[in-house]
Formats: structure tokens, sequence, C-alpha cells
């Protein structure tokens, strides 16, 4: 089956892997993907950690080749080849002159489907990842953002660390990477994607030679909703120069029909330089270097966060400017001009980041991971220009509830408190 929007070809195989396709004429680079369609949050807490060290282990060779020739052979046609865990899928990617197509696919293929986790390579693997995971504890924004995650997904895999804990790292054994991956690369769990210059036949018949192979399987984890906790922690260490400050709360998840609006007031209150919290906390009042907003949207809960680092004594104030922001969003509308620069703001950076083939290959992949139908550029627009000021209201109600705010205060505290009740908003 073959379903066409204008230059983009979707295709299932009988085993139930996705190909789909993005032809971009007018450039020569092609971008694949190869997505797994489950991430660290599918895991079982006792190998929390395991789907990045699956990802990191594939490039350390497979039955054809070694970990340097993967490496000659991408170098050697002027490829980047990358790969990432998140909380719900793996992505293995590499980008690519159109004539080197065949090759990468090759070599890309080869990592996913033919890994041997050869015992020596685990072992200095393992070394690798807890030096990641130290260097993650040793940088302030990181870890705070880290303890705010797993206190409000408490006793939830997604609340865990993509990168596991040093305890989860050192279980990992060769029988136990080989059934994480039995388990999870199968084809109905797969979705190929290639955008660029590049022809839907040809590389859905290079997809075809690599994985028709593969038996179908059925996949049963997707994990149940996570529960939110809306706890205030306040974490001490003493070896910090600034107060690290993440205030979070529960926010619509990727396909929400109203998730339009909560990305433009998003944009309002932190998004960008010219947004509420830079201009009223950072520029007015100069209580912080950075500061800022975010949304992390999954498949069926999300979060906005607002993160800001500053000194122990304008951490209360800094809190309490914040809760003005979530406050004035809920009782007055947002100004007919501030709204039209959110709208742009987010179309242009919108259009911007899918001018590249890698973005334009992920967003493929994302689309079909998470909605019914690929949204084009026109529909994403027009869903941001319907969005009025009374909608940015209502999502502000849903969201900035003062018994639903977490926060999470790290640093030299010496006796710092944060109460319930300067969350009132």
């Amino acid at each position: 089956m073959v379903q066409e929007l204008s230059n983009i070809s979707r295709e299932a195989l009988p085993n139930g892997l996705t190909i789909i396709t993005e032809e971009m004429q007018h450039i020569r680079s092609v971008s694949i993907g190869i997505w797994i369609k489950s991430g660290s949050r599918d895991e079982d807490p006792q190998w929390n950690g395991i789907t990045h060290f699956v990802e990191h282990m594939v490039f350390k060779g497979t039955k054809s080749r070694t970990a340097e020739d993967i490496a000659r052979q991408v170098d050697s046609i002027g490829g980047n080849m990358d790969a990432f865990t998140a909380k719900e899928c793996i992505c293995f990617n590499v980008k690519v002159l159109d004539e080197h197509l065949p090759i990468a696919m090759d070599v890309l293929s080869d990592l996913v489907l033919n890994p041997i986790f050869d015992i020596k390579d685990i072992g200095r693997e393992r070394g690798v990842i807890l030096e990641e995971i130290k260097m993650d504890e040793d940088n302030p924004d990181y870890l705070v953002h880290e303890i705010f995650t797993q206190n409000f997904w408490k006793d939830h895999p997604l609340g865990k660390p993509i990168l596991g804990t040093k305890d989860t790292v050192r279980r990992f054994e060769q029988p136990i990477l080989f059934d994480y991956y039995g388990d999870r690369f199968s084809p109905g769990n797969m979705v190929v994607c290639a955008a660029g210059h590049v022809d839907h036949k040809q590389f859905a018949d290079l997809v075809v030679e690599k994985f028709q192979h593969l038996n179908p399987r059925s996949n049963g984890y997707h994990t149940a909703p996570p529960k939110i906790n809306p706890r205030i922690i306040m974490r001490n260490k003493k070896a910090l120069e600034q107060v690290q400050i993440c205030v979070g709360t529960p926010a619509y998840p990727l396909a929400h029909p109203k998730r339009f609006s909560s990305y433009i007031l998003n944009t309002v209150l932190g998004g960008g330089m010219s947004s509420r919290l830079f201009q009223n906390v950072r520029e007015r009042q100069g209580l912080v270097y950075a500061i800022y907003s975010d949304l992390n949207p999954y498949r069926d809960t999300g979060c906005l966060s607002i993160y800001a680092g500053t000194s122990r004594e304008s951490a209360p104030k800094v809190v309490g400017s914040i809760v003005v922001e979530l406050r004035r969003l809920k009782n007055e509308p947002v100004p007919d001009d501030e709204l039209r620069r959110a709208k742009d703001q987010l179309k242009g950076s919108l259009m911007l980041s899918l001018e590249s083939s890698t973005a334009r290959m992920s967003n493929l992949a994302r689309q079909e991971m998470y909605f019914d139908h690929f949204l084009g550029l026109d529909e994403l627009i027009e869903r941001i220009e319907a969005v009025t000021t009374d909608d940015i209201r209502a999502t502000a109600d849903e969201f900035f509830r003062q018994e639903m705010l977490a926060v999470t205060v790290l640093g030299n505290l010496n006796g710092l408190k944060i109460s319930r009740d300067q969350l009132a908003c």
C-alpha cells in the first residue's frame, strides 16, 4: 500500500515494517533513518538504560564489519552517521550525497540487523556510559531537570533517566542485550525513512532487500500512562554557585487536538528573548542569566517546564516572578500584537527547522509514530493561525493550577524553603 501526499510516499511491507520517503528535488543530500518505535519508557525498571546501551553497542561491530570498518566506510563517502535514544524511540541515521545511497543503506541496515554484542566491547562500553552518566551529573542544568522528571513521573519508566543508573548499567551482560534486541528490533516496531534527493521506488527496493526476511511479531510494550506527582523537592548540593530552579505542570500529549494553543502559550511565556519570562525576570529585574520554558509532550502525557538559574538570595523572588507570569496568562488576554509576534516566531522557527533533509526525515518518522496522517507545512501554519486569545487563556487555566505545580530546587540551599502557598496562581 502506497500513500501519496504530493512528494511524500508511504508503504507497509507484509511483515509490518513501514517505509516513508519525501523527495526534495532541489538538494543533493539524502538522509536515511531507521527508527525503533519504543524507547527508555518501555524498559523494565531493573534494566533501566538498556535501550541507550544497545544503541551504543550496534556501532561496535556486526557479523561482517568491525567498528573501524563502519567508521571508515561512512567517512570514505563523506557521510555523517549518528544515533540517539529518546524516551519513546531510538533512531539510527546517516546523511550522504544521493549517489552514495546504496552503500549508506548497506552500512546502516547492517548495524541495525546484525550486531554481535561482543563481550569485550560490552565491558568497554559500560565504562564509556558510566563516564557519560558522571558528566551529566556534573552539569547542574541537566541534573535539575533529571531530578524534576524523576519526581514528576515518580515510579514510572518515563521518569527514569535514558542513560540508566550506575547500578543498572553495571548489570548489562550479553544475554540480556540479545533478549532486549530480539524483542524490540522487530519489523512492526520499525519505520525506515528517507528525505532528500531520493526516488521512492529505488529506496523501497533497497529496504525490501535488507528487511523483508524479518519475521513479523506482536509488540505488546506500550506502558500505561504515568501518574503525575506535583511535589516540591529541595535538593542540597553545596558545590554549586547557583541555585537551579525547575517549575513544571502537566501539559497535553503529542497528538492532542488543542496542542497548538499550548505551543503559542509556551512561546509567549518562555520561548526566546522576547518572551515574558526573559523580558521580565532577566531584562527588567536582572535576577537570572538563563530562563526559558519548554514543552515535553509524549504519546499519553506531557509537561510544560520552566527553568531558571539564580543566586540563593534571589530564588524566592524568581519563583514569585514565574508565578506572576502564570497568573497573568490566566487572567489577562494576550494582546493582539504579542499574539501576532508569537505566531510569526513559531511559524518562522518551524519553517527554518524543516530546511534540512535530516529534519524532514525526522519529521516524517515522528508523524508516522504519533499521527494518523501527515501534516504538511500549510496545514501546520493554518492550525497555528487558528489559535485565539481565548484558546490561550483556556489552556493557561487548564495548565496553571496551584495544586498541580511541581518545583525542584537544586543548589547550596542553606535553609532556603519554597512552600505551596508561594505557588498560588
